[in-house]
């Protein structure tokens, strides 16, 4: 029997020791996290599980180490600012194999904190834009805290649980988390006009939030028949589905649906999805799994990096050896594209940095991780045009990438070319 109780109530059911899952995003619940954290005096070696957050994180600050013992799967920018030095709390995993360390018992899960809609006419709630990892904490942890929430849209698919299954109900109405919204730049306009003159009609599209995405979908308002098949989308998607792109009817899997496991955003995207039957949102063990991926038409992925190599080696996890963001879900969908018949697995990305530096560089630097290897990467696209490299020897990818990178550091980079090609 479900109990209504406050979050401070629903949270001294954590002991030491405990293993607890926060969720996703949007979704993550601010006020049961708050009461969680508050509990730091009175527990020790509390495992907390998560991937990319959002709102206050308090709990992972240094000073509460003795209490609360983080493990990130994906680390955003509250992370960031609450603990400069993630490398101790990063877990590296693919965001396809998370849900089976939960439904495996590897990690076995004591707790989880979520966030739902209230229950319907059928008792059923719905996690909304977050099922992700979420999802399979719920189906497996011993005890389900739930905030709930009516500014939480109804999601179908894998969202759908039980109001019975959740043991403590925290009644809040409180608005989701708004990602804050930025101008697209002219690099970034460029960018996605490049990544768009690869995508096809019929093709089914991956991609992430930010500008180069966001680019990439305004250019593609003259396109046909375009399916969606992502392990999250945002707003721009939004505004791309009402141009009548999207129809989804290539599709070899959920046909005729846009299948995406969280959505994260301004509350457009979220009403969007609210009780919306042509959205199905799924456990990234589904969405992210590269079988399921290349079994539909001309899957194009499209991911970023932090830097690329002029051999073709990808780091978007890490500056250096310092862990920044994580692996997320890019291999499973750089595999799947290129698994695809016709599909195409992209890095997209601006050719500098904000502050001047080239992201295409002869060698990664000291300590960087590969997030995706140099024979997974197909195209490299910045402003300046797009590297093919698929089929193609280490010699013709170094030209091809220094062909792309900005021309204050082309000069640089031919000479530097000579020591990554061994002469």
């Amino acid at each position: 029997m479900t109990q209504f109780v406050s979050a401070e109530e629903a949270l001294k059911v954590v002991k030491s020791r405990h293993s607890v899952f926060i969720q996703t995003a949007a979704a993550t619940p601010q006020r049961l996290v708050k009461a969680l954290t508050a509990r730091a005096p009175e527990v020790q070696g509390v495992k907390i599980y998560s991937i990319h957050t959002e709102g206050d994180c308090s709990y992972a600050a240094p000073e509460l180490e003795e209490s609360f013992d983080v493990h990130s799967f994906f680390n955003g920018g509250n992370l960031r600012h609450t603990r400069k030095n993630l490398n101790s709390i990063f877990v590296p995993m693919f965001l396809s194999e998370i849900p089976h360390l939960f439904y495996s018992g590897a990690v076995p899960l004591d707790v989880a904190l979520v966030q739902v809609s209230p229950p319907d006419n059928h008792g059923m709630c719905s996690l909304g834009p977050s099922v992700d990892i979420s999802i399979s904490a719920v189906r497996t942890a011993k005890v389900v805290i739930a905030q709930v929430n009516p500014k939480v849209p109804r999601s179908f698919g894998d969202a759908q649980i039980e109001f019975s299954k959740i043991h403590y109900a925290v009644e809040v109405n409180e608005e989701l988390y708004i990602a804050p919204q930025t101008e697209t730049s002219d690099i970034e306009i460029r960018v996605g006009r490049n990544v768009a003159s690869l995508i096809e009609d019929g093709a089914t599209l991956q991609m992430g939030i930010g500008a180069i995405p966001d680019a990439t979908l305004r250019a593609l308002t003259g396109h046909k028949d375009l399916g969606v098949h992502t392990e999250m989308f945002s707003d721009g998607l939004v505004d791309l589905y009402k141009t009548g792109a999207i129809s989804n009817r290539f599709k070899a899997r959920m046909g005729g649906k846009i299948v995406s496991s969280f959505v994260l955003g301004s509350r457009k995207v979220y009403d969007f999805i609210d009780n919306n039957p042509m959205v199905v949102m799924m456990d990234a063990a589904y969405t992210n799994d590269s079988h399921i991926i290349r079994q539909n038409p001309k899957v194009v992925a499209i991911n970023s990096a932090i830097e690329v190599d002029l051999t073709g080696q990808v780091c978007a996890d890490s500056i250096g050896a310092r862990i920044y963001s994580g692996i997320g879900g890019q291999m499973d969908f750089m595999r799947g594209a290129a698994l695809s018949p016709g599909g195409k697995p992209i890095i997209a990305l601006p050719s500098k940095t904000s502050k001047g530096q080239s992201k295409i560089v002869p060698f990664l630097k000291e300590g960087a991780g590969v997030t995706t290897t140099r024979a997974h990467v197909h195209y490299v696209v910045t402003e300046h045009g797009i590297a093919h490299l698929y089929g193609k020897t280490l010699k013709e990818r170094v030209e091809a990438l220094i062909a792309i990178a900005d021309p204050e550091f082309q000069e640089e980079l031919v000479r530097s070319s000579q020591k990554v090609l061994g002469f």
